[in-house]
């Protein structure tokens, strides 16, 4: 199994982090250009057993994603599984959110069903979803730090 991490410090408290993460539906497309919609179809607001279905263009193709919330503690970690079919490659992944020196810590990590051949026939896929993460990472520390509305 593979994992992708991506981490970036905010010059926010770990609170005004996940309290941007609240409001998720309404924050999504101003995270990232690619993203599209999302909206919960089950449950709410990271509620464990909640899933939250997503569009977004990687690498230039239409993603529909859906994801069922796993664990979510308060100000530090929000955890979920990506459902079928997507969960063939993803499993799933995590937003994890570390006070440090005044502000946070903000990582996110998507975990992989391959290693070997698949890795390699699935490379460019890869890559374009560590390039989202990274901006997504970038992009949230922004808004947060600039006090964008969102």
């Amino acid at each position: 199994m593979a994992t992708l991490k991506d981490s970036v410090v905010i010059n926010r408290s770990p609170e005004a982090v996940f309290e941007w993460f609240a409001h998720f539906t309404e924050n999504y497309r101003a995270w990232h250009k690619d993203h599209v919609l999302a909206k919960w179809v089950k449950g709410q607001n990271f509620e464990k057993g909640s899933v939250l279905y997503a569009e977004e263009y990687l690498g230039g193709k239409l993603e529909k994603l859906s994801f069922e919330i796993t664990s979510c503690v308060r100000n530090e970690l929000i955890e979920y599984k990506v459902l079928f079919p997507e969960s063939l490659i993803c499993s799933g992944g995590s937003f994890s959110i570390k006070p440090s020196n005044g502000g946070s810590v903000f990582t996110a990590a998507l975990s992989f069903r391959f290693g070997g051949l698949l890795s390699k026939v699935a490379g460019k896929r890869v890559e374009d979803i560590r390039v989202h993460m990274k901006e997504e990472g970038e992009n949230l520390k922004m808004l947060l730090e600039n006090g964008e509305k969102m």
